[in-house]
C-alpha cells in the first residue's frame, strides 16, 4: 500500500468516525456541524481537484460530478447523503487504486530484470559499477545468483541461467564457453566471465523494459472509443440532469425539491469511473499476462488486432525451420570436392550468414585469405570476391544466370550453393535446414484459433520450399524471393484479404524488417532475432517459439472479451438506474452504491487478464498419450 493510500484510508476512518455520531444526534447545529466537517474532510481531494480542472478547461469529469451531487445536497439540508456519498466514493476509489496498483505490481515484479551493478575487471581487480557503464569489449564477472547484466559473450566457465523473466520458459538453460548470454538472466550455479558485446543502453533487457513501458501509449480501438465516449457522456448526462431539475417543475410537474433529489441522484450514477479505469487496466493485464509468457506486445492496439488475425505469413529460415544448416551432399564439376569447398569457405569467410557458417564449419580447415580482396555481398543471391587475381562467385541459381552460367540439375533437395570461377561452372554444394520441432504443432495451433491462410515466404529454392510446405501443412508457398519481393508479396496478399482480420507476418533477420513494418502485425523472433527485426515488429516472441503465436492470438482474445464485459455491465447497470432514479425509484443511496459497486466489479474484472493459461495444453496431452502408447 502506498503513503498516499494510507493518507485516504485515515482521511476516510476518521470521517466516518465523524459521521457515525452525527446520525443518532437530534437536529440541531452540533449535527450539522459534525457533517460538514465530515464531509469537507473527505470530500475535500474531489472538490479541490474539481476546481482546478475548471480552471484547466476540463470541466467534466468524475469529480465535478460529485462535487455538483454532493453540494446540491448539502444546498437542500440533506447532509447524510451528501458525507455517505463522498464517504462511499472515496471507498471506491481507494479500492480501484489497490486494485490498479497490485496489477502494476505484479508487471513491475515480472519486468524487474534490471541488474544493479556489473562485477568489471579493471586494472587487473575487480570493480563494481553500474550496467552503463560498461564497455563493449571489457570483461564481466558474474556470480550464482546474479542477473546477467550486459548482453555477451562466455569467455570461461560453464552454467545454468533461468531465463524465465525474459522468455517465459521454465526449464534453465545450459550455458558453456562461446554462448551467447543475454542481460536479464539469473546465473543459477557455476561462476562465468563474459565479454561484453553490447552496452546497457542497446541489450535485451534494456530493449524488453523500454517495449513494456511504452506500451501502454499506443491504446487500442476500444480504449480509444471509451475516451471519447467518456468526452461527450459526461457532458450530455449533466445536461440532462440540469433538465432533470428545470423542466419539471417549470411544466408544474412536481416539487422544486424533488426534482433536485433526482437530478442530484442521476448525476452521481452517471459517473463514468468504471469504463475509464477498468478498459484501459484490462489491457494493461493483457500485456503484462502476455510479457509472463515471453511475449511482448508492443500497445494496446496490437494485442486487440492480434485477436482478429485471418493471415498468417512466414518467414522460412530461424522461424519455421532451426535456421542450424549443415552440409549434406558436395557437387564438384571441374574441381575435387575439397578444393570447391576451399573456394567457397574462403569468399564466404566475412559473411555471417547461417549458409556461409555452415560451409566454413564444414571445411574443417582454416581459411586462409591472402589473396582475397573485393568480397562483396549481394543481398539474397550470394557472394562475389576476387582470389588472387580470378573472380569466384558463390550462390544461388539467379547469381550464376547474371554471370551467364546455367548450373546443372540437381536432384537432392536443399539449398544450393553454386560456384563459378571467371564464368567457369565449378560445381554446387547442398545445404539442409531442419523444420523446428513445434513448428508443425503451432500452425495447427492457429487453424484452431481460426486463421484461416498460412503462406511462408523464402528466398530459398522452390522444391526447398515444397518440401517444408508438404511437411508443414502450409495452405502456400512463395519461393525464390528477394527481400524486396517479400514486401511486394506481403503487398498482394493485403489486397487479397476478404472481410474482416488483418495480416501478420513472423520473420527473424535484419531481411525481414520492411516485411515486419509492412503487415497488418509484425511479429519478431525476439531473444536470437536481429535487433533491425525487433525495432520494426509489434510483437516480439522472445524464445523464438512460433507456438507462442497461438498463445498470443488466445491472450488477445480474452483480454478483449473482458474489456467488452466490463462496458456492457457498466453501461447497462448505469442506463438501467439512471432510468429509475429519472422516476424517482432510485435515492442517491443506490445511485452511489450502482456506480461505486459497478467500478469495483469492473476493476476486479479487469485483474483477469493477467492470468493467463497455456495454449498448448492439448498438444502437450497427445503428445503424453502418444509416448504412453509407445511404450505399451
Amino acid at each position: 500500500m502506498t503513503r498516499k493510500q494510507k493518507r485516504t484510508l485515515r482521511i476516510i476512518g476518521v470521517s466516518a468516525a465523524l459521521y457515525l455520531p452525527a446520525l443518532l444526534l437530534a437536529p440541531g447545529w452540533a449535527r450539522i456541524g459534525l457533517f460538514l466537517t465530515a464531509y469537507l474532510l473527505v470530500g475535500w481531494s474531489v472538490l479541490r481537484e474539481a476546481g482546478e480542472n475548471i480552471l484547466r478547461g476540463r470541466v467534466f469529469d468524475e469529480n465535478f460530478l460529485m462535487s455538483v451531487a454532493t453540494l446540491g445536497a448539502v444546498a437542500l439540508g440533506e447532509y447524510p447523503e451528501a458525507v455517505a456519498v463522498m464517504l462511499l466514493y472515496q471507498t471506491g476509489e481507494f479500492f480501484q487504486g489497490y486494485a490498479l496498483g497490485r496489477s502494476r505490481q505484479s508487471i513491475a515484479a515480472l519486468m524487474d530484470i534490471r541488474p544493479d551493478t556489473a562485477h568489471v575487471e579493471r586494472d587487473g581487480g575487480m570493480l563494481d559499477v553500474s550496467p552503463e557503464a560498461v564497455a563493449v569489449g571489457e570483461t564481466v564477472l558474474v556470480k550464482p545468483g546474479e542477473r546477467v547484466p550486459l548482453d555477451g559473450v562466455v569467455l570461461e566457465g560453464a552454467s545454468s541461467l533461468d531465463t524465465a523473466a525474459l522468455t517465459g520458459e521454465s526449464t534453465p538453460r545450459d550455458v558453456a564457453v562461446g554462448d551467447e548470454l543475454l542481460s536479464g538472466c539469473v546465473n543459477l550455479s557455476g561462476v562465468l566471465r563474459m565479454r561484453a558485446t553490447r552496452r546497457y543502453e542497446e541489450s535485451t533487457v534494456a530493449r524488453i523494459l523500454d517495449l513494456v513501458e511504452n506500451a501502454s501509449g499506443k491504446k487500442a480501438r476500444t480504449e480509444s472509443f471509451i475516451t471519447r465516449f467518456a468526452r461527450v457522456y459526461t457532458p450530455v448526462v449533466c445536461a440532462l440532469a440540469l433538465l432533470l431539475f428545470l423542466l419539471p417543475p417549470l411544466l408544474a410537474a412536481g416539487d422544486w425539491r424533488v426534482w433536485g433529489e433526482r437530478a442530484l441522484s442521476f448525476l452521481v450514477v452517471s459517473c463514468p469511473c468504471a469504463l475509464v479505469i477498468s478498459v484501459p487496466l484490462t489491457f494493461f493485464g493483457g500485456i503484462g499476462g502476455a510479457s509472463r509468457r515471453g511475449i511482448l506486445v508492443k500497445g494496446g492496439n496490437y494485442l486487440e488486432m492480434l485477436a482478429d488475425v485471418r493471415t498468417a505469413v512466414f518467414d522460412k529460415t530461424g522461424t519455421l525451420t532451426e535456421g542450424s544448416f549443415r552440409v549434406t551432399v558436395v557437387h564438384p564439376e571441374m574441381v575435387t570436392e575439397q578444393e570447391l569447398l576451399r573456394l567457397a569457405a574462403t569468399v564466404e569467410s566475412f559473411s555471417d550468414h547461417p549458409i556461409s557458417r555452415s560451409i566454413r564449419a564444414h571445411y574443417h580447415l582454416p581459411v586462409d585469405h591472402s589473396g582475397l580482396a573485393n568480397v562483396r555481398e549481394i543481398p539474397g543471391r550470394g557472394v562475389s570476391a576476387e582470389l588472387f587475381g580470378r573472380t569466384v562467385f558463390a550462390g544461388s541459381e539467379a547469381l550464376m544466370a547474371s554471370i551467364g552460367v546455367t548450373p546443372p540439375h540437381c536432384p537432392h533437395t536443399g539449398t544450393l550453393v553454386h560456384v563459378a570461377q571467371d564464368g567457369v561452372y565449378l560445381g554446387h554444394i547442398v545445404i539442409s535446414d531442419e523444420i523446428k520441432a513445434g513448428a508443425k504443432a503451432a500452425l495447427e495451433a492457429l487453424k484452431r484459433e481460426g486463421v484461416r491462410r498460412t503462406v511462408m515466404l523464402t528466398g530459398d529454392t522452390q522444391a526447398v520450399a515444397e518440401r517444408v510446405g508438404r511437411e508443414l501443412g502450409l495452405d502456400e508457398v512463395r519461393a525464390q524471393l528477394l527481400p524486396a519481393d517479400k514486401v511486394a508479396q506481403v503487398e498482394t496478399l493485403l489486397s487479397q484479404k476478404q472481410g474482416r482480420g488483418w495480416l501478420l507476418f513472423v520473420g527473424d533477420g535484419v531481411n525481414d524488417a520492411p516485411v515486419l513494418a509492412r503487415a497488418d502485425i509484425g511479429v519478431a523472433m525476439g531473444a536470437l532475432g536481429s535487433d533491425a527485426a525487433v525495432e520494426a515488429a509489434d510483437v516480439v516472441l522472445m524464445d523464438d517459439d512460433p507456438g507462442k503465436l497461438a498463445l498470443a492470438m488466445r491472450i488477445a482474445r480474452r483480454t478483449l472479451g473482458i474489456a467488452r464485459q466490463n462496458i456492457v455491465f457498466a453501461l447497462g447497470v448505469k442506463i438501467a438506474v439512471l432510468a429509475l432514479a429519472a422516476v424517482g425509484l432510485a435515492d442517491m443511496w443506490l445511485a452511489v452504491f450502482a456506480d461505486v459497486g459497478v467500478s469495483l466489479l469492473a476493476t476486479l474484472n479487469a485483474t483477469r487478464a493477467l492470468t493467463v493459461k497455456p495454449v498448448a495444453e492439448p498438444v502437450a496431452r497427445s503428445a503424453r498419450t502418444d509416448r504412453a502408447a509407445a511404450k505399451r
